[in-house]
């Protein structure tokens, strides 16, 4: 049964909205979260059309899937507004959002949301993602609000520049600006890292030696950054990852530890270039957060060290938060004591 009790001290209905699941949650007067709700309905995998029914418009399988997430939600306040990031506003989703070009602020994405019609319904707003035109293009589509959402917590505010890790499966590393007066991401990279690990695992001969480890080996985590890092570095990622294999025939990798080590491999790559970019050691190194799964960011820390960085912060997961901040800039919602402003129409679809 819904938990509708406190159904009016609702502020905003946060969404974040991916490829493989819709999390849901009811905010409150100062962007607690009151109720969460967790549905499969990612972008690629809606709820189906009912049996003998057609859709009538483009948008009507997204329509299902947020009332089946939060519908009582929204027929108890008609008024609530509604925001969403993630790949919802992707070419893929319910509405493409723009791309908003990095350096951008939090008030930059504020008044860049999409606004998508929902009939009588109470308009779905979206946060842009964003692109980074310099070198190699580079995108981001709900890190960004992620990232606001980090620095909205004053443990890890800085007057300065913040590095932001972002683990998974596509990670990203963010220089964002922590001054609360001037919130922004300034510039942002990308590692294949997690999706890599996941396909070498599963679709390669690197996993068909592999035992699913009872815990995480993290000695053969080291031994894999100790490969990564040592004098063989020269030979590169894709010789290093062959030694998965030749280390499991020899039998000097036992095949539970197999997995482990090869994430260490990968996972020394990825910080080696961290590295280059964003050297550890100087007079003033930039502040570190990790935020992300807990056991991810433990793994990422560690390889950080082992690449002389000083301890990073760790963060909460914060697109909650980052959805709150934007949607108080936006005024979509306000904290306690003040009403809203009207809603932003600059980018209705």
């Amino acid at each position: 049964m819904a938990n509708t009790s406190n159904l009016s001290d609702n502020r905003l209905v946060a969404l974040d909205w991916g490829t493989s699941s819709l999390r849901a949650f009811r905010l409150g007067a100062h962007g607690q979260v009151l109720e969460q709700r967790n549905r499969p309905w990612g972008i690629m995998n809606l709820p189906p059309v009912p049996a003998g029914q057609a859709d009538a418009e483009p948008g009507a399988a997204f329509e299902r899937a947020l009332q089946d997430a939060c519908g009582d939600w929204l027929a108890a306040l008609p008024s609530v507004r509604l925001l969403a990031c993630g790949m919802v506003g992707s070419a893929q989703g319910w509405r493409e959002a723009q791309y908003l070009d990095a350096p951008a602020s939090l008030d930059d994405l504020a008044r860049g949301l999409t606004v998508v019609q929902r009939g009588s319904g109470t308009p779905l707003h979206i946060v842009p993602g964003l692109l980074q035109r310099t070198g190699l293009p580079n995108v981001m589509r709900g890190e960004e609000t992620q990232v606001l959402g980090v620095l909205a917590d004053t443990s890890v505010a800085s007057p300065g520049p913040v590095l932001v890790g972002l683990p998974g499966t596509h990670s990203k590393w963010v220089v964002a600006q922590g001054d609360s007066a001037r919130r922004s991401i300034q510039g942002f990279h990308t590692f294949m890292t997690g999706e890599v690990f996941a396909a070498l695992r599963g679709h390669t001969i690197l996993g068909k030696t592999m035992q699913a480890p009872a815990a995480p080996d993290d000695a053969a985590f080291a031994q894999g950054l100790q490969v990564a890092r040592g004098s063989d570095a020269a030979l590169g990622l894709l010789s290093h990852i062959f030694s998965t294999r030749t280390l499991g025939l020899t039998g000097a990798l036992p095949a539970a530890a197999q997995a482990d080590y090869l994430s260490g491999i990968l996972i020394g790559h990825e910080i080696a270039s961290l590295s280059r970019l964003h050297p550890p050691t100087g007079a003033a190194p930039i502040p570190l957060v990790l935020c992300g799964e807990a056991d991810l960011c433990r793994r990422y820390a560690i390889a950080l060290q082992a690449y002389g960085f000083a301890p990073p912060t760790i963060a909460a997961q914060a697109t909650v938060t980052g959805l709150w901040q934007i949607a108080i800039a936006a005024g979509l919602t306000t904290t306690l004591g003040a009403e809203p402003t009207p809603f932003p129409r600059s980018h209705a679809a």
